[in-house]
């Protein structure tokens, strides 16, 4: 190949290397300006398709994010006399817009799932004291309201919980609500009974039975 042929052809191949870097330039500026446009734009963020991720977060409202088997067999493995009714725990909190693992976690700490304390008489879910629809039961300990079965004393909890504090008070995170529900006053650790509902949420989250 003679020299004026070579250069020539080196040349040709320098622009195309030019051209070929500035489309590639080109094309990152209109990505870049695409996605500056949708996030500019009010309300679009939320039309696009998201990854739904496992919930995290400590707020009480929210779908399942474990199953009716799935406390069915937490409520089994600590003999419960609730075990089986996994699935009536699992439709209220949908029917309340609650995670029903929040009303779980309640249901361990207060009473170990009904095998210990005032539950094991009065079928209520988180001990609640007396209240105005509910028989008030054992006044000399400070009187506690008296359920007709488990399944009232659980969707009792899940309406206190979205009515009361939700909607009343606007507590939806633990943090939130427990200081309120268990308050220091009445001799209860805040603080403890916090971490127990956390950890106990994320064990069962992560599909692990026993806390």
């Amino acid at each position: 190949m003679s020299l004026p042929v070579f250069c020539e052809v080196w040349w040709a191949f320098r622009r195309r290397r030019c051209a070929l870097r500035r489309c590639l330039v080109g094309l990152c500026l209109l990505v870049l300006l695409f996605f500056w446009w949708v996030v500019s734009q009010p309300g679009l963020v939320g039309q696009l398709p998201v990854v739904v991720q496992a919930n995290t977060s400590s707020s009480v409202l929210g779908p399942p994010t474990i199953s009716a088997a799935f406390i069915n067999q937490v409520l089994a493995a600590y003999h419960s006399p609730a075990e089986g009714l996994g699935q009536v725990l699992y439709d209220d909190g949908i029917q309340y817009g609650i995670d029903p693992v929040y009303a779980l976690a309640f249901f361990m700490y207060e009473s170990a799932f009904g095998t210990t304390g005032e539950a094991r008489k009065t079928l209520s879910l988180g001990n609640e004291r007396c209240l105005p629809d509910r028989p008030c039961v054992d006044q000399d300990q400070g009187g506690y309201a008296q359920m007709a079965s488990w399944q009232d004393g659980f969707d009792h909890w899940y309406g206190l919980i979205l009515h009361l504090y939700i909607e009343q008070w606007h507590l939806t995170t633990v943090e939130q609500i427990i200081p309120k529900y268990a308050p220091s006053s009445d001799g209860n650790d805040v603080v403890a009974y916090i971490d127990v509902i956390e950890q106990a949420v994320t064990t069962w989250r992560a599909g692990e039975v026993v806390v």
